[in-house]
């Protein structure tokens, strides 16, 4: 007979305990164990943001923390796709161990998501591998996402009146250049400084560490502010070893048939 096991998926918004709800509080003060992710020096602060968190809001002196080495993603796999797969299947295995370990009899386990679970996040499909272990039950707790972040610091709307939005990512806007039709734009997993390789008329608001301390905000027309946007955010990157960015673009009016495509 398998073990009940509750998954506890915790938005913790873009690292500041302030954007953690009140619902996710409580999540975790229900969990018998918090499971916190550990990549290494290069990124320890990663925990450390996560660990600040529970020291602000966890009341509850049963509820035990327990740290856990994530599995790297073979960068260098000619399969993209295939790589993230057997990356998944990686830390679904080391999360059954420490539930297995830590829950012997069952019990609650909590995640704090960076962000909210159900965007850009693949906490849920690495989640769902549990099921063929376990007696599973998930319960997603939503969070403050980098997006809502990201117009919250800047001031703006996320739309303009009328008009949508598409959610994409760097990798994508590489790839295929400005969407058609698309007037807004929100870039998620940009390691790569996707804008760059735009042509045309465009706004840009980027931000990174949102929340935090350290909060870097950049706007401006794309020409104007490209160059900072990149050299700052090596600077960061470089100077805490980890960087969390998101960025909103808009379409400005420009002549028929002016390039907007990659260079």
């Amino acid at each position: 007979m398998k073990n009940s096991v509750e998954l506890l998926l915790v938005g913790m918004g873009a690292g500041s305990p302030a954007h953690l709800t009140l619902a996710g509080v409580d999540a975790i003060n229900r969990a018998d164990l918090v499971l916190v992710p550990d990549k290494g020096a290069e990124k320890a602060m990663l925990a450390e943001v996560r660990r600040r968190i529970l020291a602000t809001v966890l009341t509850n002196p049963a509820t035990r923390i327990v740290a856990y080495r994530t599995p790297s993603r073979d960068a260098a796999a000619a399969d993209y796709g295939v790589a993230v797969e057997k990356w998944h299947d990686d830390i679904a295995a080391v999360w059954r161990h420490c539930i297995a370990e830590a829950l012997p009899d069952g019990g609650r386990a909590a995640l704090l998501v960076w962000g909210d679970p159900s965007l850009f996040d693949s906490t849920l499909r690495i989640a769902e591998r549990l099921e063929s272990d376990f007696d599973l039950t998930i319960e997603v707790v939503p969070g403050v996402t980098a997006l809502q972040a990201l117009t919250a610091a800047h001031r703006i709307p996320l739309n303009e009146i009328g008009k949508p939005v598409l959610l994409t990512t760097g990798r994508k806007l590489t790839e295929r250049g400005w969407p058609a039709d698309a007037d807004t734009i929100a870039v998620f997993l940009d390691g790569a400084c996707a804008f760059r390789t735009l042509r045309g008329e465009f706004a840009i608001w980027w931000g990174a560490y949102l929340g935090m301390e350290a909060q870097i905000l950049v706007h401006g027309p794309l020409e104007a502010v490209c160059d900072e946007i990149v050299v700052k955010r090596a600077e960061a990157r470089a100077r805490h070893g980890w960087i969390m960015d998101i960025y909103l673009m808009r379409r400005i009016d420009r002549p028929e048939g002016a390039p907007e495509g990659p260079a």
